[in-house]
């Protein structure tokens, strides 16, 4: 990340705005911000050099594309070691059915999100992890029925500080 930025309300205002809708012309959010185009991009510039803005993408409806399953899976790792971590770490990014992977605390390490065309086609990529033999000792799978609440951004009030006080 390029030099630290210290956010004031219009820069957070301008995150919030651009998390809601990344298509936003300038125009529409400095308007949006209170302020004037030009100020606007140089701010945005700047959040997006110092890596506040990651990227811009489309959200795609997958339902309209076919059926697919979302599969929750806890990983338990035969060994502890660090590099049986970096090994279990760089095998599981080469899976494109792979959405997310998080190191977790508690009774298992790794909670990794899979989508699938189908249970068989996740029981395939499963197998196929399995057998590169990357130090898996056991793991669960938890299908999705249903999903009930999905969010694509998250409400900067929960990650920053309240005004005025500490991190």
């Amino acid at each position: 990340m390029a030099g630290a930025v210290k956010l004031d309300r219009i820069d957070i205002n301008i995150l919030a705005r651009l998390q809601q809708d990344g298509k936003l012309t300038n125009v529409n959010l400095a308007d949006a911000v209170g302020l004037s185009p030009s100020p606007c991009l140089q701010r945005v510039r700047r959040l997006e050099k110092a890596g506040y803005i990651a990227s811009y993408k489309a959200q795609i409806n997958l339902a309209k594309l076919g059926d697919y399953i979302t599969v929750f899976t806890e990983v338990t790792l035969n060994d502890h070691r660090r590099e049986d971590f970096i090994k279990f770490e760089a095998e599981i990014r080469r899976y494109e059915a792979v959405q997310e992977c998080h190191l977790v605390s508690g009774g298992y390490d790794y909670l990794v999100k899979f989508v699938a065309r189908s249970v068989a086609h996740y029981q395939e990529i499963i197998e196929t992890i399995l057998e590169r033999n990357i130090g898996v000792d056991k793991y669960f799978s938890y299908i999705v029925i249903k999903s009930i609440l999905t969010k694509d951004t998250v409400a900067l009030s929960v990650v920053l500080p309240p005004e005025g006080g500490e991190r």
